[in-house]
């Protein structure tokens, strides 16, 4: 076989029913031998190779297979490279597959050359330059293997055309070949679990702190028997919302810098805190120090180097968490007492919830989101976002009651994840309704796969909160900055919002007409700017057959609220 139908065989053989590639001078033969394959894998050409990669994420986040994407050498590899970082800090399972530049001039600075594995040799799990078709095999079987085993992450493939040009006779069951990489299944040791079920059984204010490992591992029916064992009350990281139902009276929500103020206190006051598939990420703890510092802390995760990383933990667990928590289900008792200490969680939820001003004459971003969110819970329903204020109002607001509904880039937080990731999730689930919450902004940054969609059949549904600004760092500006707008709005420079002088609600002029760019792309698309027009905008974008996008008006004088500012602490939160 030749080396590219053998890289395409070794897909298929591992898994991949879809497959986002675009295609260049090094890559053709790959993209020929898919022609070969085209009854056993899909192959959908992004406009982008970065929303080829996004949309592979988005494959991967909503299913837990392993997302595939392909592209050609040089800037064909190098788009790929803000999309594997991201998957990377978010704990992805990605094949990213380069073409390279022939083997006799690799170091020549050869046309369209790159040395994309040493460009990605520190955002990667692992990597590898294909240099003897032999190997191929065995190289596919080990990116496969460590994509999904342990952390999942992502792994790089970069093959030389030459190499797809050869021919051998594969051996399809090779030994892999991993000394350094001997992953056992990580449980944990039943003495340990016991010490966490008896810390459980003592406190008196503890609190459940769960994030994307929950997912990743596929145990949030088990983080759901554990709560209702025990009766402990519950908050998510932004990367493990749909953990647990956000309209279960236990929950707590997110928490964390936008997070809500009665997860934020409660974790504040806990005596106990147990951390599951987390990292104490900055954005979550704020200042280190002060973070539940009252508080013993037991954290499970599958990577031991998150344990002591960040924050030192009295009970630290390397284990996988669905068997972790299944043997703690088995042995967990609820706490002697702790009726008091949920009866003030849930007044403090009570006294501080999330709100937003629901007098405005026009739209605001948060309405429009709790809107979408009370007509879409009936059906199968995936919420993807971009990076901004609309994506920490869409966490807030939108009410998630199912794992993998939520598409966000969360730790590297990327400006134009969202249309690509809810495209990669269109493909997976052909049936379910795929959102996009936008901001303009984001938006921009790869509004292309807007063609892809209508090409490929992918009705994505685009909500556009549309503020004409940077929504997040204009917040910044106004908080920290007295006001001073730095590049931060979106339309011509003429105006006077461009320097910050603009006290309007709304820009003077909108820009640029994104209904106008939808239907150029074959899309439907609705512009509003009333309350009264909201729900029935939503209704016909839901309703319609094909890729749509539903430009909202709103200000842009609006801030995400509760914020507690970066390295402080619940102490220094504001609230309005």
């Amino acid at each position: 076989m030749l080396g590219a139908d053998i890289m395409i065989e070794s897909l298929v053989r591992h898994g991949v029913e879809v497959l986002f590639a675009y295609p260049g001078g090094c890559s053709m033969p790959l993209h020929q031998a898919l022609t070969r394959y085209k009854d056993k894998i899909r192959t959908i050409l992004p406009r982008h190779e970065q929303g080829g990669c996004f949309a592979a994420q988005g494959l991967a986040r909503s299913t837990g297979k392993v997302g595939a994407v392909m592209a050609t050498s040089g800037p064909g590899a190098t788009n790929l490279v803000t999309a594997i970082a991201d998957a990377k800090l978010d704990s992805i399972p990605l094949v990213a597959i380069s073409a390279q530049v022939p083997r006799a001039v690799i170091g020549s600075d050869a046309f369209q050359e790159t040395p994309i594995v040493e460009v990605c040799r520190g955002i990667t799990k692992h990597h590898y330059l294909v240099t003897d078709i032999h190997d191929l095999t065995r190289i596919m079987k080990e990116a496969f293997h460590i994509a999904t085993t342990g952390r999942p992450g992502p792994v790089l493939i970069d093959i030389p055309k030459d190499v797809q040009l050869e021919q051998c006779v594969p051996d399809w069951d090779c030994a892999m070949n991993l000394p350094g990489y001997n992953i056992q299944p990580r449980v944990a040791a039943p003495e340990q679990i016991r010490q966490v079920a008896a810390a459980i059984k003592r406190a008196k204010r503890p609190v459940i702190y769960a994030g994307g490992g929950i997912i990743t591992s596929e145990a949030s029916g088990e983080l759901r028997e554990l709560v209702k064992k025990t009766g402990i009350p519950i908050t998510m990281t932004v990367m493990g919302l749909g953990a647990y139902p956000n309209k279960d009276p236990l929950s707590l929500d997110m928490l964390g810098m936008h997070g809500t103020v009665y997860a934020n206190v409660a974790v504040s006051e806990c005596d106990l805190l147990i951390g599951l598939g987390v990292r104490f990420d900055d954005r979550v703890t704020g200042k280190l120090s002060e973070f539940a510092k009252d508080a013993k802390i037991v954290h499970i995760d599958i990577d031991p180097s998150e344990l002591n990383k960040n924050k030192q933990a009295h009970i630290p667990i390397v284990s996988d968490l669905k068997p972790a928590l299944k043997m703690l289900n088995e042995v967990v008792e609820a706490p002697e007492d702790i009726s008091d200490w949920v009866k003030h969680c849930q007044k403090l939820k009570h006294d501080d919830p999330l709100t937003y001003n629901k007098e405005f004459d026009g739209i605001l971003q948060q309405h429009a989101i709790a809107e979408l969110s009370r007509m879409t819970q009936d059906r199968e329903t995936i919420i993807s976002v971009g990076v901004g204020q609309h994506q920490m109002w869409a966490a807030q607001f939108y009410q998630f009651a199912k794992p993998r509904t939520w598409l966000s880039s969360s730790g590297l937080g990327t400006m134009g994840f969202g249309l690509p990731a809810a495209m990669g999730a269109q493909a997976a689930n052909p049936d379910a309704l795929c959102i996009d919450i936008e901001g303009d902004g984001s938006f921009l940054m790869n509004i292309q796969e807007l063609a892809t969609c209508y090409c490929e059949n992918l009705p994505v549904k685009v909500l556009l909160v549309n503020n004409q600004h940077l929504g997040m760092v204009v917040q910044w500006e106004d908080r920290f900055m007295a006001g001073n707008r730095a590049h931060t709005y979106l339309g011509p420079i003429h105006h006077d919002e461009w320097e910050g002088k603009g006290n309007d609600i709304y820009p003077a002029e909108r820009y640029p007409d994104f209904v106008q760019i939808a239907k150029g792309f074959g899309c439907g698309g609705a512009t509003i700017s009333k309350k009264s027009e909201l729900i029935p905008a939503l209704e016909e974008m839901i309703a319609h057959d094909g890729p749509y996008v539903l430009d909202v008006a709103v200000p842009y004088q609006e801030h995400v609220l509760p914020m507690i500012p970066s390295g402080m602490t619940v102490k220094d939160m504001i609230k309005s």
